[in-house]
């Protein structure tokens, strides 16, 4: 029988590998990590526990997974790093622990790392996300699912991406990016719905028109934050249209960045 575990590998005994586990050439996997089953590991990989990772994962070579968090709160306490099944890391991703007892940096299902996107301390991606390449996600970022974040481009700590959201390229992300959306540039703005995104969803033609009278609304009637709130629930109850209210509301929590502004002179908050 062929051995799924390259001879060069270094693997702590105390770590918890399904049988059907492949590890590459000169990978590391640390005690106290946890990989389910039919998940691939390449080549020069270093997994640093705790460590959770589920089944039909691909770890591409010279990712790093689990190591401390670059958090100068950080003084050594238990937390770790959960990734759930089907997901694509890609080459020298890093994902970063937790800072906090018990807390964890959570990667959800069928989600696309692409090669050298770094995923710090605390941060939650939720599933089926596409993240291109070297994109760098600072502490307790949140991005929903369904987003897609373009290349070379950094997201301030606590900023908050909706789901089905999509931002360009080279864009500087500090604020929070509402669901739907398409945000690029620098200063980086809401330019329009993600309609391409939209489209391929296959979402219902009326509640694809609904989110487009909702964006109307918040970026072209330079209604102030209430007042769009209020039309906004004229528009109905359709899923989409609630999680982007729920959104805006949270938005303007203590703790959160606020949101992206629009072109104009469009609502970005209750001022």
């Amino acid at each position: 029988m062929k051995t799924l575990i390259h001879p060069t590998a270094v693997i702590h005994p105390n770590a918890q590998l399904h049988p059907t586990v492949q590890v590459g050439a000169y990978a590391v996997i640390g005690g106290h990590v946890k990989i389910g089953q039919e998940t691939i590991i390449g080549a020069h990989a270093v997994l640093e526990g705790p460590l959770e990772i589920g089944t039909r994962n691909q770890i591409f070579p010279g990712a790093v997974i689990g190591m401390a968090p670059q958090d100068l709160k950080y003084d050594g306490e238990f937390s770790l790093v959960k990734i759930g099944d089907n997901n694509l890391i890609r080459e020298y991703v890093t994902i970063n622990r937790a800072t906090g007892t018990g807390e964890e940096t959570y990667i959800g299902n069928g989600n696309l790392l692409m090669a050298y996107v770094h995923v710090g301390h605390n941060c939650v991606i939720e599933d089926s996300a596409v993240i291109a390449n070297s994109v760098a996600l600072a502490g307790h970022v949140h991005i929903e699912s369904g987003a897609r974040l373009s290349g070379v481009l950094g997201v301030h700590q606590f900023v908050h991406i909706g789901s089905m959201a999509m931002v360009g390229g080279m864009t500087r992300i500090d604020r929070d990016v509402p669901p739907y959306m398409l945000v690029e540039g620098n200063p980086s703005r809401i330019r329009s719905l993600n309609l391409v995104g939209l489209k391929r969803s296959g979402m219902p033609s009326a509640d694809f028109q609904i989110l487009k009278k909702a964006f109307r609304i918040l970026y072209r009637s330079n209604l102030n934050f209430k007042d769009a709130l209020e039309q906004l629930e004229l528009l109905g109850d359709t899923q989409e249209l609630m999680h982007l209210r729920r959104f805006l509301l949270l938005s303007q929590m203590p703790g959160r960045r606020g949101l992206i502004p629009g072109k104009g002179k469009a609502v970005t908050s209750q001022e």
